[in-house]
């Protein structure tokens, strides 16, 4: 992202994202209007949570798009209401009752030192032969953890033993998100 991105920009993505789940659940369609914005016509990765009474409801997300963010951001929306295996896709009784929270990505940034890790400031992907798990930076910050915990916590996710991070053959990168959510754009 050349820039951060305005209040405006925010609300539209999310706006984008609400609407974009409204009409995936009541029509299995995808759809979304054309934007103007420059900033929301750059190709970034995102990530939509979905929350509902506070908890993660769904959360799906790409490191890089072929398609303009606001695209990318409708897409990704759809996908964490229907898609995310760890839950039952969204229903219609469902949509007058979550909050959103869009997490827009900074490019992929590998690390030689765990020591490099800020946590608040980093999100952490991790690679170890087929095996691959994210979370984001505010993962971290929400649950009080330190680097290490961080860091086993990204293993567990990817399927790993917690102490995988630390093999010769196990990659890390991390990657910086401007996150806002409904209710809390600044």
């Amino acid at each position: 992202m050349e820039r951060e991105l305005n209040a405006h920009e925010k609300q539209v993505l999310l706006a984008i994202a609400r609407q974009a789940i409204i009409h995936g659940v009541q029509t299995g369609q995808e759809y979304v209007e054309p934007r103007e914005e420059k900033a929301l016509n750059q190709r970034n990765g995102c990530f939509v949570t979905i929350k509902q009474n506070g908890q993660m409801r769904g959360c799906i997300g790409n490191f890089q798009s072929e398609l303009p963010l606001f695209k990318e951001v409708a897409h990704m929306a759809q996908a964490s209401a229907a898609k995310d295996p760890r839950f039952y896709p969204l229903k219609e009784e469902d949509l007058d009752n979550f909050t959103l929270e869009i997490s827009v990505l900074s490019p992929l940034h590998k690390v030689e030192n765990p020591e490099e890790i800020e946590v608040g400031k980093h999100g952490i992907y991790i690679e170890k032969s087929f095996y691959r798990g994210v979370l984001l930076p505010q993962v971290a910050t929400e649950h009080n953890w330190d680097r290490q915990t961080f860091l086993k916590q990204t293993c567990i996710k990817a399927g790993l033993p917690t102490d995988a991070w630390e093999a010769d053959d196990a990659e890390i990168y991390v990657f910086s998100a401007q996150v806002f959510g409904e209710g809390a754009v600044k």
